[in-house]
């Protein structure tokens, strides 16, 4: 056996870098700071001009409209997931009419604003009244809250839909064989092994589409509903003052951020099995 007489010598670590100021990085430290004063010169501005008795006329109002966007944004986000479900099945199915009709309902709802699907089906609908009393459902389409939930509900499940699609199709094709070579039936390889899967790779998809359908559903006070945004619009009309629509963007902010928070909990928790 042999041993080595001539070892290497040590050598120095290398000198370190210093890091130097970029131009994109002072530029980006410049908009930051501008993006700072102008946060703070609105705050500024709100409490300089706190005026208590617009607060205690409007305030309530703003929280009935709160009441009335979160309700919204639920129940239309429950009503499309269950209708999402039969929509992402009939896009996977090998039945072709089920295949189109699912597609086009996709490609039509994702492709069109909401704003102009609640007008089509807000006063779309009510053009035929005579035909829609007929069947006795005018006492739905006849409401602005009801149109505003079909919209959305609409709206949302087209959205999910491919989200669960691409979800279940992400799953490798392996999970379904190896679950066929133990005798699973197709049910439970579903349910067991590739829907929990595919919700895994759903969920932040899905955080984002509750998250855009709280900002989208400012768009339903153009049909009289009075959510946050409908009541921002009335008091706006009442008082001309520009910092009832800050009061909005303050209180839609703060939803947003708190879901964001609840989704990035939920799904660290889901998640935690996945990390080293």
């Amino acid at each position: 056996m042999s041993y080595a007489t001539n070892l290497i010598e040590p050598r120095p670590a290398p000198p370190k870098v210093a890091s130097r100021m970029s131009g994109s990085r002072i530029i980006g430290f410049i908009g930051l700071g501008l993006w700072i004063l102008l946060a703070v010169a609105l705050v500024y501005m709100m409490i300089s001009n706190w005026d208590t008795d617009k607060f205690v006329k409007y305030g309530p109002r703003y929280l009935s409209g709160l009441w009335v966007t979160l309700t919204l944004v639920v129940v239309s986000i429950t009503f499309g997931a269950l209708l999402s479900i039969p929509i992402a099945f009939a896009r996977m199915s090998k039945s072709r009419v089920l295949n189109v009709i699912s597609y086009a309902y996709v490609y039509v709802f994702r492709g069109t604003p909401l704003l102009a699907q609640i007008y089509l089906i807000y006063y779309g609908f009510g053009s035929f009244k005579a035909q829609i009393e007929s069947v006795h459902l005018w006492w739905f389409f006849r409401e602005a809250w009801y149109c505003a939930l079909l919209s959305m509900t609409l709206n949302t499940a087209a959205y999910q839909a491919e989200i669960l699609r691409g979800a279940i199709l992400s799953v490798p094709r392996g999970q379904s064989e190896g679950a066929m070579s133990l005798g699973l039936s197709p049910f439970v390889t579903f349910r067991k092994i590739i829907l929990p899967q595919a919700l895994i790779v759903a969920l932040r998809p899905y955080g984002n589409e509750i998250i855009l359908m709280v900002k989208g559903s400012a768009v339903v006070a153009v049909v009289t509903v009075l959510d946050l945004m409908g009541q921002t619009r009335y008091t706006f009309s009442r008082t001309f003052d520009y910092q009832a629509y800050l009061w909005a963007a303050v209180f839609y902010l703060t939803m947003v951020e708190t879901m964001r928070h609840i989704w990035a909990w939920l799904e660290a928790r889901l998640t935690r099995h996945l990390k080293r």
